[in-house]
């Protein structure tokens, strides 16, 4: 494939307008695109032409003729260029190849630690691109973007983490420009939960418009889809409930009647300290699974509270935002149905009859790679213009 050359990415309002009528992924002819678009046949035509020019369109079969002389119908042609996908997380990571309509052509995860800082994660995320670029066998003029998740807050606006904190050497750095000494392209850089969010919903849920994704795992955070947007806040911050106070409860086995953070007892390391015993010292979310998978009654309860604690926080997310959807994902919601029970347990009590009458409660779907789908659907709406759904 040839790189895309024109037009310039992103695409104009108005190229992205024409585009937006084909990316469904049903072919149209010229005199379709233009009762909806509601642009002139000429404007139309040199946009086409445009778009055919950076082999974003092309002639394609489909549609049946009303008589005479079949009409030319167009598609939208996703392999025109690739995506960049990467989502780190605080012991993982994982990259991505996809097309521009968020299809993953190759990808690939790894151990790491968050804290080693950027440049030993950032390197080893460009060095495994590469080895997935020669994968598929594209040339890298056809890499039009990169998309980068983070665990902790991020400005989006620059791309800069801020005070991130389980990322010592993380705060400041300008990750875009690490990025940009590889590839001189536009660099997205955002929270990885509001990525998990996009990503859940453009796999599971793309016809709901308003849904939560928390992530729960070595920190607890949410990515909110409201109105069919994502909603970052002010500053970015928006969606940080490990941060929130939770109000204390005798029926938590971390604490005892005391005001804690969400993110402090709920957490995997949080529950891990709280399970630890001597001859027994889990330390990380997957230990705290492990133990709940072998049947360890302390583990399990520990996890349903968890759960409990967390929906003490969603209940008033729930009454203030009132979602379609909330999704629960992270490494310790692999504990299966128990973190789960125990958040709905208390969302459907506490909440409002009216905001849980239609509410879904539900885990992760997306799998390992709902992130760095989310990540390329980050640069898809970045790139190539929203798809307005009707």
């Amino acid at each position: 494939m040839c790189g895309m050359a024109s037009p310039d990415l992103p695409l104009d309002p108005e190229l992205a307008r024409v585009l937006n009528y084909l990316r469904d992924g049903v072919p149209r002819t010229r005199a379709q695109l233009a009762d909806l678009s509601g642009l002139a046949r000429s404007t139309l035509s040199v946009r086409l032409d445009q778009l055919i020019a950076g082999g974003l369109v092309e002639s394609a079969a489909g549609g049946v003729s009303s008589g005479g002389r079949p009409a030319g119908f167009l598609s939208f042609q996703p392999a025109a260029g690739i995506l960049l996908a990467v989502d780190l997380g605080a012991t993982h990571g994982i990259v991505a190849l996809t097309d521009l309509a968020g299809t993953v052509l190759a990808s690939e995860a790894a151990g790491l630690n968050i804290a080693d800082g950027p440049k030993p994660n950032l390197d080893w995320a460009l060095a495994t691109a590469e080895r997935l670029r020669l994968r598929v066998d594209r040339p890298v003029a056809d890499i039009v973007g990169v998309g980068i998740g983070l665990p902790g807050p991020v400005e989006h606006s620059t791309g800069l983490p801020t005070n991130p904190p389980i990322m010592p050497g993380w705060d400041g750095f300008d990750v875009p420009a690490y990025i940009r000494t590889r590839y001189d392209l536009p660099v997205l850089v955002d929270n990885d939960v509001n990525l998990l969010a996009l990503g859940e919903h453009a796999t599971v849920w793309r016809a709901v418009d308003d849904l939560f994704f928390v992530k729960v795992a070595t920190g607890i955070g949410a990515g909110i889809i409201s109105g069919g947007q994502l909603q970052r806040g002010a500053q970015g911050a928006a969606g940080n409930l490990g941060h929130v106070r939770v109000p204390g409860s005798a029926l938590s086995l971390a604490r005892a009647n005391a005001d804690s953070d969400l993110e402090a007892i709920a957490s995997g390391p949080g529950l891990a300290r709280s399970l630890a015993r001597p001859g027994r010292t889990p330390s990380s979310s997957r230990d705290v699974v492990d133990l709940a998978r072998a049947g360890d009654v302390e583990a399990i309860e520990s996890i349903r509270q968890a759960g409990r604690d967390i929906g003490a926080v969603l209940s008033t997310c729930v009454d203030l935002l009132n979602p379609s959807v909330i999704v629960i994902g992270g490494s310790l919601a692999q504990a299966g149905d128990v973190l789960l029970a125990g958040v709905r347990e208390v969302v459907y009590r506490q909440s409002t009859p009216l905001a849980t009458r239609h509410l879904t409660i539900t885990e992760s779907l997306a799998g390992e790679t709902g992130g760095v789908i989310g990540a390329a659907t980050m640069l898809i709406h970045h790139l190539l213009g929203p798809v307005t759904i009707p």
